[in-house]
């Protein structure tokens, strides 16, 4: 039997996990995408510390009119700024599942034009 579409997301991420992980020198950028709002944050693992995170629910961000894909480019420069602000300049991408296209690529090319490199 097939698995659902959320279980092969988690399966993806599992996968991608084990070959990912955020250090202090180049933390793991890591993407939550829902049906309407997309979420990023900006993680230490060997700390267990989040350095940063934004959202399309911010205060910045939630007026702003478009498309989704447009708000998850906003969404990216924010948390960009936010980095930038905690020290950070080298990220390492954990697209947490979802396929690399879409609002997730917004979200990188966002950030990417923010200064961050990947």
């Amino acid at each position: 039997m097939a698995f659902s579409k959320e279980k092969r997301r988690l399966k993806i991420r599992k996968r991608i996990r084990k070959n990912i992980s955020g250090t202090e020198s180049r933390p793991r950028l890591s993407v939550y995408r829902s049906n309407k709002e997309i979420y990023a944050q900006i993680i230490d693992d060997v700390a267990g510390k989040t350095l940063a995170a934004a959202s399309s629910r911010d205060k910045e961000v939630k007026d702003a009119s478009g498309t989704k894909s447009d708000i998850a480019e906003l969404v990216g420069k924010n948390l960009a700024d936010r980095a930038k602000k905690a020290g950070v300049e080298t990220i390492s991408f954990d697209r947490g599942g979802y396929l690399y296209h879409g609002r997730v690529k917004s979200l990188a090319e966002g950030a990417r034009e923010g200064g961050l490199k990947f």
